[in-house]
């Protein structure tokens, strides 16, 4: 029987889409504009390789991500600007992120049905003005359970520590979870590897390259999709549906 929703946040509830875009053209610019005898092909192809290389590994910080370009083309920054910079940075993504038109909607007719807990991954941001969670107080009053991964000791998703502890907090097993995100690797192969079920979130509204991965978890395309979660999960076991609360 399915009790509890988990969610990620970033292109899950919210579309953040346009402000990274924003943030990373400006933050490449800034950054080429510093370096020496370096052609912008070679420049933006080692950058993205970098970046990529870091976030394999969960490691988020745009800082460090930064300070690894430089060091990639013999330079060393200036440790200072590069703080002002991220701080820059979240301040565009921020102003730039929007929940889904859905997502309101849709979380407060869930938690009639179900417990709902939230998993983030920290991005960085923590280390200079705090997750962006706290811009969106009347989304994240609605779950019972929010974990920010990669900070205060709590390892960063795909680990699964941070599934692990929000089970805890639940008081509840892994098959009596739904786990819905966006990322393939950080949110699906996370939760699987804990046993949670995952449903791939490909919302409509984002573009955006999806890996090409040939996969039995449910997809959906719009967290509307949730409303009948019975079918999302194909599942026809009587026992899976919610109790309602005060049954």
């Amino acid at each position: 029987m399915i009790e509890a929703i988990l969610f990620d946040f970033g292109q899950t509830l919210v579309d953040s889409s346009e402000g990274f875009r924003t943030a990373e053209r400006d933050a490449q610019q800034k950054i080429f504009a510093e370096l020496d005898g370096c052609a912008w092909d070679e420049f933006i192809d080692r950058y993205r390789r970098t970046r990529k290389a870091h976030q394999d590994q969960s490691r988020f910080s745009r800082v460090e991500i930064w300070r690894t370009v430089y060091g990639d083309f013999d330079q060393e920054p200036d440790m200072g600007r590069l703080a002002t910079w991220e701080r820059e940075y979240w301040q565009t993504v921020n102003r730039l992120t929007t929940p889904f038109s859905e997502t309101i909607r849709v979380l407060e007719e869930l938690q009639h049905d179900y417990r709902l807990a939230l998993i983030s991954n920290t991005q960085g941001e923590a280390e200079s003005e705090g997750h962006r969670l706290r811009e969106f107080p009347k989304l994240t009053q609605i779950f019972e359970v929010i974990i920010v991964s990669g900070e205060n000791g709590i390892n960063a998703k795909p680990d699964p520590q941070p599934f692990r502890l929000c089970l805890e907090k639940l008081g509840i097993a892994p098959r009596a979870a739904v786990y819905i995100g966006d990322d393939y690797r950080i949110d699906i192969g996370g939760a699987r590897d804990v046993g949670i079920q995952p449903v791939w979130l490909k919302h409509h509204s984002v573009t955006r390259n999806w890996p090409q991965i040939d996969t039995t978890v449910p997809v959906i395309t719009s967290l509307d999709a949730l409303l009948s979660l019975t079918t999302v999960i194909q599942s026809d076991d009587p026992a899976s549906k919610p109790p309602k609360k005060g049954a």
